[in-house]
């Protein structure tokens, strides 16, 4: 029976026979019952008390025919009022004398026929059952390793291409893993956007990318398998340096017993030799000196494990004040040829994937379709694009994408800026125009100023971080290109001469080969033969 066919029964419906069977032996019982004290006047007066067939009435009033009928027509006349101790009997629309039962089951029957039903709140419906697949699915993602990679080799066994069956079980995953209905439903429109701007159909080609997107959404980049993933990547990003410094360095701990002169001597080459540079690398064998002497190590192999720590404490990121007046405003600057715009384009995917709403601003005006290629970039990856186009004023630019950032509540807005070379004073000056635009306009802005630097450019790197910082203020470096040079160490030399902190490098051409830099990740993948 439906919900609503129980409420007609319930409310609509004649009562049955057993009812009026009840309630007749009522009524006789009141008509026979002894007058009370002042009903003999009205019977004096020819009242009369009405027929057991003229009491009852059609559908929901047969129930009434016990009440005293002071209004009705007919046979019926006026009826006087029932004595002193029977009035309450008679108010609640039974006979004196009547059960206090009885009394309130007949006050219960006395519902006007049009009066509306009293509404009962429906049932909650209870969640969609799961179907086989998902059931099945279900008890595997809890039996596998508590790591997304694993995750998502079950979620994703016998899907190959993009479509319906890999956004359906990817919304299985998301919401397994507690992912909300919005995050869920926002992260697959997003997906289905990027594969189909980027023209991806079959799985292979962007799984690797697609992991990279749920860790960030999930907030599992540091997990141990994220972890362990960016190790290995890094470790074939720095295969080259390796091969020249990790290598160099096993040999000449092996080559000697005891930490030597000659054996700090050939130490420093091998610093020089990977490209820290003179002064970085003096340094460095002076604070490992003085590690060594500090801890009673003889030997280089007491040596090894205090060269880590030390790099490990070059490359820590002091802590700094993240809270920001949104939008949080990232002002991008470096010289051409160095991967900015790819990087930016990184760094928006990133923020995207993320959950944030970003925008993109063409302030490179000057270098041929740099404008455009900053445009396929924003449609590539989901975000705002504002430009005024070749050779407007930057300044304009960046005042105008300000604004607009604001006004449509934009979560990250990075500013592009002309490549220029460091040593043109008059690009410098337009480059500290820009950033005192964007901070009259928006006060606290711009809260980064991220400079791009290209790792195979080995010590020239360094003259540009010098100008840099005295032209625009640099609170973070970037490092690209580090998968194909053997200058690595050219990062030790940055972090050690500048003191600013190194918070991404760029590991490949994909998307999701931007990662975050980690000091001991480094320093292992760094030292490692």
């Amino acid at each position: 029976m439906g919900f609503f066919s129980s409420i007609k029964n319930l409310f609509g419906s004649k009562p049955s026979e057993a009812d009026t069977e009840t309630d007749a032996p009522r009524q006789e019982a009141g008509s026979n019952a002894p007058a009370p004290a002042g009903a003999a006047d009205a019977s004096e007066a020819g009242a009369e008390m009405p027929a057991d067939g003229e009491a009852q009435a059609d559908g929901a009033q047969a129930d009434q025919s016990v009440i005293t009928d002071r209004g009705a027509e007919g046979d019926a006349g006026e009826v006087s009022p029932p004595a002193e101790g029977g009035a309450q009997a008679a108010q609640a629309g039974a006979a004196p004398g009547q059960p206090e039962a009885e009394a309130e089951s007949s006050v219960s029957a006395e519902i006007p026929e049009n009066s509306a039903p009293r509404e009962e709140t429906p049932a909650r419906p209870a969640a969609p059952a799961q179907d086989d697949e998902e059931k099945a699915m279900t008890i595997r993602l809890r039996e596998a390793e508590p790591r997304l990679s694993a995750w998502l080799a079950v979620a994703l066994e016998g899907v190959s291409r993009t479509g319906d069956t890999l956004w359906q079980r990817l919304r299985f995953l998301l919401r397994a893993l507690d992912a909300g209905d919005e995050e869920t439903e926002a992260f697959i429109r997003d997906l289905s956007e990027w594969t189909e701007a980027m023209g991806y159909e079959d799985l292979a080609d962007f799984r690797s990318e697609l992991q990279y997107r749920l860790a960030l959404a999930l907030d599992l980049e540091d997990e141990e398998d994220e972890r362990s993933r960016l190790f290995v990547k890094l470790q074939e990003g720095l295969a080259k340096t390796r091969a020249q410094l990790g290598q160099g360095l096993q040999t000449l701990f092996a080559g000697y017993g005891e930490l030597s002169p000659a054996f700090w001597d050939e130490l420093l080459e091998l610093f020089i030799m990977a490209d820290m540079g003179m002064e970085a690398a003096t340094t460095l064998c002076d604070r490992l000196r003085n590690r060594a002497r500090e801890a009673g190590a003889k030997t280089p192999a007491e040596l090894q494990p205090l060269l880590a720590a030390e790099l490990s404490d070059i490359f820590r990121i002091p802590r700094r004040v993240t809270a920001i007046n949104p939008p949080e405003i990232v002002l991008v600057i470096g010289v051409n040829g160095v991967g900015k715009t790819t990087t930016i384009a990184k760094l928006a995917y990133r923020a995207r994937s993320q959950g944030k709403k970003v925008m993109l601003a063409a302030g490179d005006t000057f270098r041929a379709a740099a404008v455009e290629q900053l445009g396929i970039w924003a449609k590539r990856t989901g975000s705002l694009f504002h430009a005024k186009g070749q050779n407007a004023d930057p300044s304009a630019v960046a005042w105008e994408a300000v604004d607009r950032a604001v006004a449509e509540q934009v979560d990250v807005l990075f500013v592009d800026t002309a490549g220029r070379l460091h040593t043109k004073t008059n690009l410098m000056e337009e480059l500290k125009k820009v950033r005192t635009v964007i901070g009259r306009k928006h006060p606290g802005a711009p809260h980064r100023s991220v400079l791009i630097l290209d790792a195979t450019t080995g010590q020239n790197a360094l003259s540009q971080v010098k100008l840099f910082k005295e032209a625009a203020g640099i609170d973070e470096i970037i490092l690209t290109k580090l998968d194909g040079t053997a200058k690595g160490g050219v990062a030790v030399a940055v972090a050690m001469q500048f003191g600013i902190p190194i918070t991404f490098v760029g590991l490949g051409e994909k998307m999701e080969d931007l990662r975050p830099f980690n000091g001991d990740d480094y320093a292992r993948a760094l030292l490692e033969a």
